[in-house]
């Protein structure tokens, strides 16, 4: 389930939109696609998983749209990085996912609104100056070899198989116990 691995601080880009504790010990980053029907069923294995880590795990999100297979996961990004810059990126990225059945510009606009904003703000002109961004990520998760999604990767190691509570808590698990290892016993434990 587990194996090639990057340096967890070079998957977590500056102004990363991070669900859980900012300093959480482990790390979790997904290359997700808004379109992408198994990125709909991870997620809320995710949300659980860092919802019930007592400050254990975060998440950072990156935009990986697979645009060749699906239409709307550029524009959904870019909504997404739009919301995000009005402080409002996981309540747009759960809406999302949630309705991945309306992700044209009339959708996108209409959930922007469901959160109070603009709806224009997050579509055509006013959503490309959020480009840069979703770009990063893609280039990001090209450089290591993402091809499909969603991608994950658990304190640097990647992620192997279905996404489903127990694997991405085993894979917690193994990041902590690795973590443990590595700065040694804790304080009061004997070698």
């Amino acid at each position: 389930m587990l194996g090639d691995m990057t340096s967890p601080a070079d998957l977590v880009p500056a102004n990363a939109h991070v669900f859980g504790a900012p300093d959480a010990p482990v790390t979790i980053v997904e290359f997700g696609d808004f379109e992408c029907p198994y990125c709909h069923d991870a997620a809320p294995v995710l949300r659980t998983v860092v919802e019930e880590s007592d400050g254990q795990v975060r998440l950072v999100f990156r935009h990986f749209p697979l645009f060749e297979v699906h239409p709307y996961a550029l524009t959904a990004a870019l909504a997404a990085e739009a919301a995000g810059a009005q402080g409002r990126f996981w309540e747009m990225h759960d809406l999302l996912f949630a309705h991945q059945d309306r992700l044209d510009d009339v959708g996108l606009a209409h959930w922007a609104q469901k959160l109070g904003l603009d709806g224009a703000s997050v579509v055509g002109d006013a959503a490309q100056q959020h480009g840069d961004a979703v770009e990063r990520d893609y280039l990001a998760g090209t450089a290591l070899g993402v091809r499909g999604t969603p991608t994950l990767y658990v304190e640097g190691v990647r992620y192997r198989g279905r996404v489903t509570e127990d694997g991405v808590r085993a894979a917690v698990a193994a990041a902590l116990a690795d973590a443990g290892r590595a700065t040694g016993p804790a304080p009061g434990q004997g070698a």
